[in-house]
């Protein structure tokens, strides 16, 4: 599991729990809020209780350490926790951006039932950058083969109808990250 934090999202400041130091960094965490993140932004331990392996490194007990991360998650300070597969290893050696020129005017309610598509992984809005990039749309997909995901980007073409004008598939060569931005441990005074 991964977690995915916005540590350039400042946390609501809010008056700290009770036993909780005052303190905040630029990032909006506390000593114990940042000493979480840095013991799970690699990724949570594949255990039965990940809360409560977490709360031993950091001196909590694991349901402290699951309401501290819904409250820093609830506050932006933590965007998500989820699970990072690598599709390669599942099989999924075809992975296909696909990016769409959609009608400003319907992206928001095709981006949404698009996003709720069996197969897209990550689907989001982006600037278009005319004359050379028309895609305002993008849809990532994952298949076994290219015709995989050439069939799932046909049911996505079919979704977006008469306001769809085009699209392209970039299909991936190589995995480049996997891993959402890290914060730097302090040196020890």
């Amino acid at each position: 599991m991964s977690v995915s934090t916005c540590p350039s999202r400042p946390a609501t400041q809010s008056a700290p729990a009770a036993g909780t130091s005052a303190e905040r960094d630029a990032q909006g965490l506390d000593a114990i809020d940042r000493a979480i993140v840095l013991a799970t932004q690699a990724g949570l331990p594949l255990v039965p209780d990940p809360w409560g392996t977490v709360g031993r490194e950091v001196g909590l007990d694991g349901a402290e350490v699951l309401a501290r991360m819904r409250a820093m998650q609830a506050s932006g300070v933590i965007r998500r926790v989820a699970a990072v597969p690598n599709h390669y290893r599942l099989g999924y050696v075809a992975n296909g951006m696909t990016v769409w020129d959609v009608d400003d005017a319907e992206i928001e309610r095709l981006g949404r039932e698009v996003a709720a598509i069996e197969g897209v992984s990550h689907c989001y809005r982006r600037p278009r950058h005319l004359p050379h990039w028309p895609y305002n749309l993008f849809a990532m997909l994952h298949g076994h083969s290219r015709e995989e995901v050439e069939r799932q980007a046909a049911v996505l073409r079919e979704r977006l109808g008469e306001a769809c004008r085009d699209h392209r598939i970039l299909y991936s060569t190589r995995i480049l990250k996997k891993t959402g931005l890290r914060l730097a441990r302090r040196a020890q005074a």
